[in-house]
């Protein structure tokens, strides 16, 4: 029974000493004042409140969602005091929030970008008529033989970019019968993961559409497969082959290009650079800043 006695005390002193060198940690002492964690409870649940300390410091360094180091992609891991114990939940970063927001959006858009068309376009602002004019002389240019460079459109939030791929390409189907697939990219990258059974299929169609546009590229997580094996590989079919490829982002080719080198695991400025040598092959690139609008 003493040497009971004895292993119980020597686990106390060694969580107590685990405790007090755990609250030299801020964020770990800022949690356990917010929620108020009696000492007792919170040298028991010592690893679960510095675990979740450990990704709220990740959350404070981290600079998009593509770069989460946390577990739970988007996620931070939140302690809560149930019963004088502590469970485990999970928070929305504010990237994964904006992400979620953006998808609630397209979902609520997809209707109208169906029927969009060059008479639907709004050109009250001048910032855009030179985007508005470069699109209008594709339409008359393209017949479906000559190989004609795209656009890599970029610029701000809301200028309605992506409405005006749309019309462009909604005009050429209705008036010229030209195929086009329309990709939110961060979404392309989703979808094919959670299907290899049409993996092949899907490249293959990506690859050799007469005209594709992979919108919103820039806002998906970068990882070695999406970048080198789906986009790399759908770009370089297409160049080989000079198939119109549109493109629209946030950022500047530029940023992309610092974007892509960035995984999770690694940075490779090579193939991030090839990446952006193809785009630049196949796209003219133009700048749209605008009001917010949604089209």
């Amino acid at each position: 029974m003493q040497a009971v006695k004895n292993l119980k005390e020597k686990i106390d002193i060694d969580l107590k000493k685990e405790y007090k060198n755990s609250l030299e940690n801020p964020i770990f002492r800022e949690l356990v004042v917010k929620l108020k964690i009696k000492p007792e409870v919170g040298m028991v649940n010592n690893s679960r409140i510095m675990d979740s300390a450990l990704e709220l410091e990740h959350c404070t360094n981290c600079k998009g969602l593509f770069l989460c180091a946390n577990k739970v992609m988007g996620y931070t891991m939140y302690p809560k005091v149930v019963d004088n114990n502590v469970d485990i939940g999970y928070k929305a970063c504010k990237y994964k929030i904006e992400q979620e927001k953006l998808m609630e959006n397209r979902k609520t858009n997809a209707k109208e970008l169906a029927n969009a068309y060059f008479k639907d376009i709004i050109v009250d602002d001048k910032k855009r008529v030179l985007v508005i004019k470069w699109l209008k002389n594709f339409f008359d240019k393209y017949d479906g033989i000559t190989g004609m460079k795209g656009l890599y459109l970029h610029g701000s939030f809301g200028a309605g970019k992506t409405y005006l791929i749309y019309a462009l390409l909604n005009e050429l189907k209705k008036n010229k019968r030209v195929d086009y697939v329309a990709l939110y990219f961060p979404e392309v990258l989703r979808t094919l993961k959670d299907d290899w059974d049409t993996y092949n299929e899907k490249i293959n169609l990506y690859s050799t559409v007469p005209i594709l546009l992979l919108d919103d590229i820039g806002a998906e997580t970068v990882s070695d497969w999406g970048r080198d094996e789906v986009l790399g590989t759908i770009l370089q079919n297409r160049m080989n082959n000079e198939l119109t490829t549109f493109f629209t982002s946030n950022l500047t080719i530029e940023e992309l290009e610092n974007h892509l080198a960035t995984t999770k695991n690694n940075v490779d400025k090579l193939k991030a650079k090839r990446i952006i040598e193809r785009i630049k092959q196949l796209t003219e690139d133009m700048e749209l800043i605008s009001v917010n609008k949604r089209h």
